[in-house]
Formats: C-alpha cells, sequence, structure tokens
C-alpha cells in the first residue's frame, strides 16, 4: 500500500507531461504555421507593394501621355465651336444682305390681307437697319433696306388710312334716334351700342396704330384718324338731319321704326320719349300770333280774332274768318311746319353729337395713345361741334332779327333749344371734359346767347303791349277780344310751357353776378312778375283802347270780353297759379273789373227804363178824363221806350259776348230788369184812355221785349 501510494504521483507527472509536451508540440506546429503564414504575407505583401509601385509608374507614365493629348482635344472642340458660331454668324449676316431681295414680293404686295405676316417681314427688314446702323453705316445695303422699311412704314399708314375710310360708315338714323331715346316704362335701360368698325378691322387698326406708335415714331396717322372719323361723325349727324327734313312733314313726331319694331308685341306702353317738345305746339301758335299781329279788323262785322276757350262758342262769323286766314296763310303754314322740323331736328341733334362722340371717345382710347387722347378727341369733334353751334347761333340771329321786326314769337323757337341744351349741359361738359377750353366755353356762350336774346323779347313783347297803339281802325267792331289780348295771352301760355326756363332767362339777365345760382322759387317770383307786368300793361292799353268806342256800353262790352278772355285764359291753362305767386288776389280783381262793366253796359238801358218810371206821370183818378197834355206825356212815354228799345237792339244784336254762359247772364239779368219795369208801367197805363190807337203806342208784350233781349250779341240772328 505504501508502494502503491508511491506510484500515484508518478503517474500523474508522467500523464502531465505528456500532455503539456503534446501542448507544446500543437503550439509549436501553431507557431510555425504562423511563421509559414507571415513569410507568405512578407512575400504577398512585397508582390503587392511591387505592383503598386509598377501601376505607379505605369499611371504616371499614362498621365504623361494623356494630359497633352486631352489638351489638343480641348483646343480642338475650342476651335471648332468657334468654327461653327462664325459660320453661324456669317449665315446671319448674310442673311442681312438678302432681306432686300426674300421682303420684296411681300412689301410690295402690301398687309392688306395678311397683317400679322406683313409686320413679321417689317421686323425683319427693321433688324437689317440696325444691324447695318451698328455694323457697316456707309453699306450699301443699309440705305437698301432703310428704303425698303420706309415704304413698308408708308404702306401700313396706307393701309390704316384704307381701313378707316372703308370701314368708317355714318351711324343710321334709325340707330342714333334708338341711342338717344328714353323709354320711361322700363325700369333698366336697354342701351345700344354703337359698333363703328367690325371687330377684325379694329384689331387690325389697333396693331397697326401700336407699331406706328412704338416703331414707325409717327404721328401723322392720328391725324389721319381724327379727319376720317371727325368727316364720320360730322355726316352722321347730317344724315339724322336729313332723316328729319324727308319725314317730318308727314310723320310728325319722328319715333324710331326699330323701337317699334322690338316692342310691337306689347302694344299697351307708351312710345319712348325723346327729348324733345311736342313739335306742332310753338307753330300753332306762331301762326296765330302772326295771324293777330299781320291781320287787323276788316270793319265788318266779325273781326274778332278770338281763339275757342271753354265756354266760347263757334258762330259762322268766326268760321268764316278763319277760312279766310287759312286760305290766305297756307304757304305760312307750310314753311312755319319746316320750322318746327328744324328746330327739333336740332334738338335731336344735340342729344345725337353727345350720344356720337361719347361713342367715338371710347373708339379713340383702343386706338390713340393715351397722352394725344384728349387733344385728338378735342379734334376730332371740333367739325360737328361747330356746326352745331353755328346753327344755334342762326337761330339766335333768326330770333334777334324778328324781334327787330316786333315779330316776338320767334322767340318761341329758342325755348325747346334752350330748355334741351341745358337740360344736357352737364352730360355735355362730361363728354367734353379734358379738351381745351375754346371748346368746353362753345356750349355756354350760346346758352349765354340764347338767354340774352330771349330776355331781350320778354321785355321788348311787355313793352310792346304797353305802347300798342290805338288804332281805330283795328278796334272790333262788335266789342269782342282784341287781336293784342289774344296775342299776349297766346304768348304768356306758351311761357308756361317754359316757365322754369324763362324764369331762368330772367334771372340771367339780373345784374348781380351770382344770378346763375338763383334758386328755382327766385326764377317762378321773377316770371311770376313778369307775367304781372304784362298782364298789367295789357289792362292799361285795353283801357286805353277803349275809349276809342264813342258808345259807352259798346266800351264796356269791350272790356267785359277782354277781361274776361283773359281770366278764363289765365284759369285753364293755370297761368293763374304763376300769377298768384306775386298777386294774390289777381283772381278776384278781374271779377270785380268784370263785374263793374257789366254795370257800366247795364246802364246803357237807363235810357230806355227811365221812360217806364213814375216822373212825369200824369195824376189821375179812376174815370177822370185826362188832358192834351197829359195824354201826350204817356204817349211819349210809350214813343221813348218803343224807339229806344228798337234802337238798342238793333245796335247791340252785332255786338259780341263769345262766353255763352256771360252773354245768358247778362241778357237774362237785363230781362228782368227790363220786363219787370215794362210789365209795371203796363199795369198803371192798363185802365188808362190816352188814344184812339193803343196798338200804335203799345206795340210789344212783355214776352216780345224779352225775346229782343234775348237776341242781343247774336250775330247771326
Amino acid at each position: 500500500m505504501g508502494v502503491h501510494s508511491r506510484m500515484i504521483p508518478t503517474e500523474d507527472a508522467s500523464a502531465r507531461k505528456r500532455e503539456i509536451e503534446e501542448k507544446l508540440k500543437q503550439e509549436q506546429e501553431t507557431l510555425s504555421f504562423i511563421r509559414e503564414n507571415l513569410e507568405k504575407s512578407d512575400q504577398l505583401t512585397k508582390g503587392m507593394v511591387s505592383i503598386l509601385s509598377s501601376f505607379e509608374s505605369r499611371l504616371m507614365q499614362l498621365e504623361n501621355s494623356i494630359i497633352p493629348v486631352h489638351k489638343q482635344t480641348e483646343n480642338l472642340q475650342r476651335l471648332q465651336e468657334n468654327v461653327d458660331k462664325t459660320l453661324s454668324c456669317m449665315d446671319h449676316v448674310i442673311s442681312y444682305y438678302h432681306v432686300a431681295k426674300d421682303t420684296d414680293r411681300i412689301i410690295r404686295e402690301g398687309p392688306t390681307g395678311r397683317l400679322d405676316e406683313y409686320l413679321a417681314c417689317i421686323a425683319k427688314i427693321q433688324k437689317a437697319v440696325e444691324y447695318f446702323q451698328d455694323n457697316n453705316p456707309d453699306s450699301p445695303e443699309l440705305n437698301t433696306v432703310k428704303a425698303r422699311f420706309e415704304k413698308g412704314k408708308e404702306l401700313l399708314e396706307a393701309e390704316f388710312r384704307s381701313l378707316l375710310t372703308r370701314y368708317s360708315k355714318p351711324v343710321p338714323p334709325i340707330l342714333i334716334l334708338d341711342a338717344i331715346s328714353v323709354d320711361e316704362e322700363l325700369e333698366v335701360q336697354e342701351e345700344v351700342v354703337l359698333e363703328h368698325l367690325p371687330e377684325a378691322v379694329l384689331q387690325d387698326i389697333i396693331c397697326i396704330a401700336g407699331w406706328l406708335v412704338e416703331y414707325g415714331r409717327n404721328q401723322d396717322f392720328m391725324n389721319v384718324y381724327f379727319q376720317i372719323r371727325s368727316n364720320q361723325l360730322d355726316r352722321s349727324i347730317k344724315g339724322l338731319k336729313d332723316h328729319f327734313r324727308k319725314n317730318s312733314a308727314s310723320s310728325g313726331i319722328l319715333y324710331s321704326p326699330a323701337i317699334q319694331t322690338k316692342r310691337k308685341d306689347t302694344p299697351t306702353k307708351k312710345a319712348p320719349k325723346r327729348p324733345v317738345y311736342i313739335p306742332g305746339t310753338i307753330r300753332k301758335a306762331q301762326n296765330l300770333l302772326k295771324q293777330y299781329s299781320q291781320h287787323g279788323l276788316d270793319g265788318k262785322k266779325g273781326g274778332s280774332n278770338l281763339t275757342p276757350l271753354e265756354g266760347y262758342d263757334h258762330d259762322l262769323r268766326v268760321k268764316h274768318l278763319s277760312d279766310a286766314l287759312t286760305e290766305k296763310h297756307g304757304a305760312a303754314a307750310g314753311k312755319d311746319e319746316v320750322l318746327d322740323s328744324e328746330i327739333d331736328s336740332y334738338i335731336h341733334c344735340i342729344s345725337a353729337f353727345v350720344k356720337l362722340a361719347q361713342s367715338e371717345y371710347v373708339l379713340l382710347t383702343e386706338i390713340i395713345p393715351e397722352h394725344h387722347q384728349k387733344k385728338t378727341f378735342d379734334s376730332l369733334i371740333q367739325e360737328a361741334l361747330d356746326n352745331l353751334m353755328l346753327e344755334g347761333d342762326n337761330i339766335v340771329s333768326a330770333a334777334r332779327r324778328a324781334i327787330m321786326r316786333h315779330d316776338y314769337s320767334a322767340v318761341l323757337t329758342i325755348f325747346p333749344i334752350l330748355r334741351h341744351l341745358k337740360m344736357n349741359k352737364s352730360e355735355f361738359d362730361t363728354t367734353l371734359q379734358g379738351t381745351a377750353a375754346s371748346t368746353k366755353n362753345k356750349l355756354p356762350t350760346l346758352i349765354t346767347s340764347m338767354e340774352t336774346i330771349g330776355a331781350k323779347a320778354l321785355e321788348e313783347f311787355a313793352d310792346s303791349i304797353k305802347n300798342d297803339p290805338d288804332k281805330e281802325y283795328n278796334m272790333p267792331k262788335d266789342g269782342t277780344v282784341h287781336e293784342l289780348t289774344s296775342n299776349a295771352i297766346l304768348f304768356l301760355q306758351q311761357l308756361l310751357d317754359f316757365h322754369e326756363t324763362a324764369g331762368a332767362m330772367l334771372a340771367s339777365q339780373e345784374t348781380s353776378s351770382s344770378a346763375t345760382s338763383y334758386s328755382s322759387d327766385f326764377n317762378k317770383r321773377l316770371l311770376s312778375t313778369y307775367i304781372c307786368k304784362v298782364l298789367g300793361n295789357l289792362q292799361l292799353n285795353l283801357l286805353s283802347k277803349s275809349k276809342v268806342y264813342e258808345d259807352s256800353a259798346l266800351s264796356a262790352i269791350f272790356l267785359h270780353n277782354n277781361y274776361n278772355y283773359i281770366l278764363k285764359s289765365l284759369e285753364k291753362s293755370e297761368l293763374i297759379q304763376l300769377v298768384t305767386v306775386t298777386q294774390k288776389k289777381a283772381e278776384s280783381s278781374y271779377r270785380e273789373l268784370i263785374e263793374q262793366q257789366i254795370q257800366m253796359y247795364q246802364r246803357s238801358w237807363q235810357k230806355v227804363t227811365e221812360h217806364l218810371t213814375d216822373r212825369n206821370m200824369p195824376v189821375f183818378q179812376p174815370g177822370t178824363k185826362l188832358k192834351d197834355k197829359e195824354r201826350q206825356v204817356i204817349k211819349d212815354k210809350f214813343k221813348g221806350f218803343n224807339d229806344g228799345l228798337e234802337e238798342l237792339c238793333k245796335i247791340q244784336k252785332g255786338w259780341a259776348i263769345p262766353d255763352k254762359e256771360q252773354r245768358d247772364f247778362i241778357r237774362q239779368a237785363q230781362k228782368k230788369v227790363v220786363s219787370d219795369a215794362y210789365r209795371a208801367f203796363l199795369q198803371r197805363c192798363a185802365n188808362i184812355s190816352f188814344t184812339k190807337n193803343p196798338e200804335k203806342y203799345h206795340k210789344y208784350r212783355p214776352e216780345e221785349v224779352e225775346e229782343m233781349i234775348e237776341k242781343l250779341f247774336d250775330t247771326s240772328a
């Protein structure tokens, strides 16, 4: 056991040794492997270093070889590009030398129908001009292309003129009437657009104008533009005048057939309102005024130039006078219709000018450069505006000449025109905004002239009423309305239709510099004062004229008729409302005057009825025989009554009271007075035996006396 115990460590040590030896061997093998690998690695490294060194050497050699080639290639490429550019420039330059030849045909044929192609051609020529100016200013080619450019510009200008001339047509009168019409039935007005040029043509004109401004350096086309369009504007307005001249005589108020056609499915609507007065109103007044001023009384029964009023009846006498005047003044009436048409035409032309000028300005802004628009527009409208103003001046001159002849009806032509001018002045001023001061002042100058001559006519008319001479041969033999009264009333009735214009006309002559700013109330008071002045002058003159009559009763009938005619005329025409602005009691004053004249007339019957009074009547007892002297007194009373009655009825039957109401009133009042007195007288003489032939003195029964009085003032009896 001891041995055994000794042997165990020895075995372990041996095994341990073997184990260590094996590990050592393995480690040696590993170390040997590592060394081999390191050697291989060193060899590979050396090989790699050798290869890299060789590669580096080769790269250096390659670089030394390639860089010069690359640089040479770059130079060659640059040279190639320069050659290409040079060739391109040469081609471009050579093209300039061929521009004149290439564009010759297109330039010669002009731009008509191919404006875009033509402008492109002009652009080529323009570039050629710029090239030669910059690079070869002395070359003959420069002159060639310059000439070609100028020729091209010339043809463009010609095309501009040609297009404008060919397509600028006068606006048809019917279209103008549609444009200026106003239909009060329509809340939203359908604006009529005036197309002066077809759209394609307009675009070509705009294009040419733009080129001429930008490249042509030419403003002459603006003169061409305003001359052509000015002529067209003037022709449009003249065409409207011709339209009135041809159609007004037969159609009265001219309405556009176009409007009627558009609205024929709505027959209940009113005709469109035109910017005019009612044609014929003034003409009729002028006819009557001329008849009154040129034809006095002929001394025969009749001689009354009385315009019918409500309450006035026509008799055969007035009809005969009317027929005679109609026959005698047929030519004059035709002449007045022409005048009426001219007034209507002028008023329409004023409105047409404003509408057409506005339309022209819209067109002009599309074609003319902005900073030239106002000046060109000013030139464009001058001819048409001057013609309108000249026509207005001629109207003023004609009125002035007529006033010098004391034909005050001529001023009536001014009122509708002046009213229309003033109504349209603000729109007129807006349309002419930006034009020269001389252009803007033309309408105000015409308005001032019309106001001045109108105010002068009004004042002279008032004076003529005051100073009309008391010509015996011109007095109506029947005591009816004097021509002066009819004249004055007709004139004042026309003022009523234009009361605002007439009031402003009178206000314009006030010495105050602010007269033009007077209110409408002030103008109304001025007109009322004027009317009252005319009526006052008329009343004084009538009173003076009435003294021409030797018979005071006829004088009273004359004043009664005239005062009554004045009052009825004032009430019928609403002139009374203007009169009462300054004279509150005018109506009652005329009624008092009328009543006074009736009383004056009734006094003429006193020389008849005085024979029926108890004065000198004998006092007697029933059954007592009268003395011869007493019987003679009664006979004289009967004879005086009979003779006086017959004489008055014979005379007064030829007098006239045209107002039926007044005529009946005066007859009834006189019948009652005379009949009552006569009946009382007959009753007193009923039982008196003063003659053997009572029928010789008792010629008329009371009913017969009434019938005789009933026939007073009846020229047809």
